[in-house]
């Protein structure tokens, strides 16, 4: 990595890689959670594409994209155990897409599809955190 080479692009000590590491995995498990729901409530996991049920259990509960969230959590994780200074601002414009190009559309389709069963889910779990 570039960062090897030139140390003052490293900008994270230990304690930032090991926090990155740990936010990598609480990533990929709060995915497969998620995931679960969607193989048993036995609806599209595909974006954009009409579901047919509603799932509020589960991390769904917490968040209202706990897939789009564990995705987060894992480039943030990387960019911090990597330490790398330039890939900073990689997280924030992968949210905004993740905002405009998916979690907008896909809550709109929930509307559509649900109507005030969704909007009250929607109105009541937050969209992130």
């Amino acid at each position: 990595m570039l960062g090897n080479q030139l140390p003052l692009l490293r900008a994270f000590g230990p304690v930032w890689q090991a926090a990155g590491a740990v936010m990598t995995l609480a990533g990929f498990v709060l995915i497969l959670w998620a995931a679960l729901w969607f193989w048993r409530k036995r609806t599209t996991i595909e974006p954009h594409h009409d579901p047919s049920a509603l799932i509020i259990e589960g991390p769904y509960r917490l968040t209202r994209n706990p897939i789009y969230l564990g995705l987060l959590a894992i480039l943030t994780g990387a960019v911090l155990w990597q330490g790398a200074l330039s890939a900073l601002p990689v997280p924030a414009a992968f949210a905004s897409i993740l905002h405009y190009r998916f979690i907008l559309p896909e809550e709109a389709a929930l509307r559509r599809a649900f109507g005030s069963e969704a909007e009250q889910y929607l109105t009541t779990t937050r969209r992130w955190l």
